[in-house]
């Protein structure tokens, strides 16, 4: 009895648990990727938009989305035992960027999805990561009536520096949601390390 409780215990204290941002432009899927892979029930802080938002935001392509994001998404997944990911899904306007200075503290990395009907939207997002040196993927959530375009070519598109990993998923897909963050993890892991090995050099 003693023994499994001292198991237990080794357990909790092993257990690694890492911080992922969910970004992106306005309407591109961020609710709907952390609620489609968390295992537990996701926290939203939507709210109705509003005329008065309408006339501040950017909706060309989304005018029928009701609601937004006005502080985060907050959703959990294991990704394999001992190794758990917080998912934070930042706002998507730009009049709510105060709240990602806040959420990116601590962060090993992050998620940018993008809307190959809208990929200017991402730029912020991307150019953020970049700037604060926050290792980060590109998500391409492939809507069903958005033209097809390969990994290269968004990677060229939004002149990303050279082997960020550029992915294709649907959102919706716990599979392939969950992909993507062990594709991020892995990258991300590897630009720590190696940040870590030039600091000691």
């Amino acid at each position: 009895m003693v023994h499994e409780h001292s198991e237990a215990l080794d357990d909790e204290s092993t257990a690694l648990a890492l911080k992922i941002l969910v970004a992106g432009g306005f309407g591109v899927g961020k609710t709907t990727l952390v609620g489609a892979v968390s295992e537990i029930r996701p926290l939203r802080t939507e709210e109705l938009l509003s005329e008065a938002g309408r006339s501040v935001d950017d909706v060309a392509g989304v005018d029928r989305k009701p609601t937004t994001t006005v502080a985060m998404d907050f959703g959990r997944i294991t990704i394999r035992a001992g190794l758990s990911l917080y998912l934070f899904g930042t706002p998507g306007q730009d009049r709510f960027w105060f709240v990602w200075d806040e959420l990116s503290q601590g962060a090993l990395g992050a998620v940018v999805l993008a809307d190959t009907r809208r990929l200017a939207d991402c730029f912020p997002a991307v150019d953020y990561f970049e700037h604060r040196r926050i290792p980060f993927v590109v998500a391409v959530n492939c809507f069903t009536d958005a033209r097809t375009f390969g990994a290269h070519d968004v990677a060229r598109a939004l002149d990303l520096d050279r082997g960020t990993p550029v992915v294709l998923c649907d959102a919706r897909d716990t599979a392939s949601g969950r992909e993507v963050l062990i594709r991020l993890v892995e990258y991300a892991g590897r630009v720590h390390t190696a940040r870590l090995l030039d600091s000691v050099s």
